[in-house]
C-alpha cells in the first residue's frame, strides 16, 4: 500500500501538480507529462522510504539521419529543467534536501561541431552532470573545458569520482565496502585512489 500511493500523484495539491508542470496544456506533448510526473514520484518514493531512486528522463540520443538534435534539445530541455526546479525545491522545501542527493547526467557528451546532417554525434571526452542534495554545497562549476568543450583543460572529475561522493552521502565506507562477484570475490565499490569529489565533501 505505501508504494501505492507513492505512485499516485493525484494525492499532490494541485500548487505541487502545477509547479511540476504535470497539469499544465503547455506540457501535454510527446509524452511529457508521464515523464515530468516521474520526478514528482521520485520525491514521492524518498518520503516512503526508499533509499535508492532511479529514473530515465526522455531519449537523448538524437543524431544521425533524423536530424532531430536542435528540434528534441528545444522541446526536451524546458521539461527536464522544469521537473528537476521543482524536485530540488520540493526536497528543500520538506527538510530532505541533506538527506537526498540528486544526479543528472548522461554517459557521454555531444561532439563540439555539427557533423552533415545538422546533428551532434557521440563525444566521451568531455562531459557534465548535476549534484544537488545531500550536505553537499551547492552554487559551484566543478572543472571546464576548453572554448570549444572538445576536452577538460581544468579540474577534471572521472565518473568514479561521483559515484564516491554518492556513495560517501549515504554512509557507505568506501575502505571497507565491497560486492561479490559471481565467483564470490570481492570488489571495492570503486577502484583504488578514488575518492569522493573534494569540493563537494568538504
Amino acid at each position: 500500500p505505501t508504494l501505492s500511493d507513492a505512485l499516485d500523484v493525484s494525492q499532490e495539491s494541485p500548487e505541487v501538480l502545477s509547479r511540476y508542470g504535470i497539469n499544465n496544456p503547455a506540457y501535454q506533448r510527446d509524452g511529457a507529462p508521464k515523464m515530468v510526473r516521474n520526478f514528482c514520484v521520485a520525491r514521492r518514493l524518498v518520503e516512503a522510504g526508499a533509499r535508492v531512486v532511479s529514473m530515465n528522463y526522455s531519449r537523448w540520443d538524437w543524431h544521425g539521419s533524423d536530424g532531430l538534435n536542435f528540434p528534441r534539445s528545444r522541446q526536451e530541455f524546458p521539461l527536464l529543467d522544469r521537473g528537476l526546479s521543482a524536485l530540488v525545491t520540493d526536497l528543500h522545501e520538506r527538510g530532505l534536501d541533506k538527506d537526498v542527493s540528486v544526479v543528472v547526467w548522461g554517459e557521454f557528451g555531444r561532439t563540439p561541431k555539427i557533423n552533415k546532417r545538422n546533428s551532434r554525434d557521440h563525444w566521451p571526452r568531455a562531459s557534465c552532470a548535476m549534484l544537488a542534495g545531500g550536505h553537499m554545497p551547492g552554487g559551484q562549476v566543478i572543472g571546464s573545458t576548453n572554448s570549444k568543450g572538445e576536452h577538460a583543460v581544468q579540474r577534471p572529475v572521472k565518473f568514479q569520482e561521483i559515484f564516491a561522493t554518492l556513495y560517501h552521502n549515504i554512509g557507505i565506507d568506501l575502505a571497507s565496502a565491497t560486492v561479490e562477484d559471481s565467483s564470490g570475490r570481492p570488489h571495492f565499490l570503486v577502484d583504488p585512489g578514488i575518492k569522493p569529489i573534494r569540493e563537494l565533501v568538504g
